[in-house]
């Protein structure tokens, strides 16, 4: 993984897990890889690892079951959706508008290039 200077690591492999419960890899109650195996497959420090799963515990996206590992909370996916869009429309859709404005791109343009994309996944 390819980390990035904006965020704290710890931060940016719990979204990166995030992304992974959002994808379907791990569903409600599937087992997640262990510390020492997450911080193995991203290339961190164990106590990176340690942070980010605390950090998702807290958070109630993951729970500890002594001595069998971390697993997916039932409707993890449901609240990171949920936070994930709060977030973007309080954080990104303004400066997304912002600069729509200022580049005097409009709705319609959005719309076009959406739907291009679209197309070419199809």
């Amino acid at each position: 993984m390819i980390f990035t200077n904006d965020k704290a690591i710890y931060i940016q492999m719990a979204d990166r897990l995030c992304d992974e419960i959002l994808a379907g890899k791990y569903k409600d109650d599937d087992r997640i890889p262990s510390v020492r195996e997450y911080a193995v497959l991203l290339e961190v420090n164990t106590n990176t690892a340690v942070k980010a799963y605390d950090e998702l515990a807290r958070a109630n996206i993951i729970y500890n079951k002594r001595g069998l590992g971390y697993f997916v909370t039932k409707g993890a996916k449901k609240q990171i959706l949920k936070e994930r869009k709060q977030a973007f429309m309080k954080e990104k859709l303004p400066e997304l508008f912002r600069q729509m404005q200022l580049l005097d791109i409009s709705m319609d343009d959005v719309v076009g290039v959406y739907n291009s994309l679209q197309d070419d996944k199809g």
